[in-house]
């Protein structure tokens, strides 16, 4: 494993457009429809959820892999801290998101709504409209939601997972666009904590100095 290999992954899983897995567009297009009931759980789940931490595992399609801790505070938040020696930070607030090199003290912001994840951060989750659901598929235990936004389908498309029994967010996979397939699995899932606003806010010139103290 390479620190560019992460850095690779980590820019996939932050700025890279949707991609889909085919299998699943193929097998929601098979059922000759999507269930609704299924999908109206799953609006309900994400529109109810205002935070959450987890531990999260990340593999990239050549192999590499890192680990770290994600937090959600909904609307509008996310937050991914990686393990060292990987000197990453990705966190998500005020429509941008920040990719920042700790080391290099060098970040990179994008807006948050061309990020496969910015459906996730809005106000209100509605998957109609301008978001599409190409598939859905059932194994396992587990709901796969296939996304893409409406008009702009050429751009990728991205496969949400839940565990369906109680339903619960446990992994996501997305695609650059060379192809290259980054999947980011939650476990040790915990929600409805409280989260200071603060670990968000890189907006704020003392966010960076923060993140010194804590390095």
């Amino acid at each position: 494993m390479t620190r560019r290999r992460i850095l690779g992954a980590a820019a996939a899983l932050a700025l890279a457009p949707w991609v889909s897995r085919p299998a699943l567009a193929q097998q929601g297009a098979a059922q000759g429809g999507i269930d609704r009931t299924a999908l109206g759980r799953v609006e309900a789940y994400l529109n109810g959820l205002r935070t959450l931490r987890a531990r999260f595992l990340q593999v990239a399609q050549n192999g590499a892999s890192a680990q770290g801790t994600a937090l959600i505070s909904r609307p509008g938040r996310m937050r991914f801290d990686y393990d060292p020696p990987e000197p990453l930070l990705l966190v998500a607030a005020g429509g941008q998101v920040l990719m920042y090199d700790r080391e290099l003290r060098q970040p990179t912001a994008v807006p948050a709504s061309s990020t496969p994840l910015g459906v996730l951060l809005r106000p209100e989750i509605r998957l109609s409209g301008d978001i599409t659901v190409f598939g859905m598929e059932r194994s396992g235990g587990f709901l796969r939601v296939g996304l893409h936004r409406t008009e702009a389908a050429a751009e990728g498309r991205l496969i949400l997972a839940f565990a369906e029994d109680p339903l619960e967010l446990r992994q996501w996979t997305v695609l650059d666009a060379q192809g290259r397939e980054t999947r980011v699995t939650l476990y040790e899932v915990e929600s409805g904590m409280t989260l200071d606003n603060r670990l968000f806010d890189f907006n704020d010139p003392r966010f960076f100095e923060g993140e010194a103290a804590r390095r």
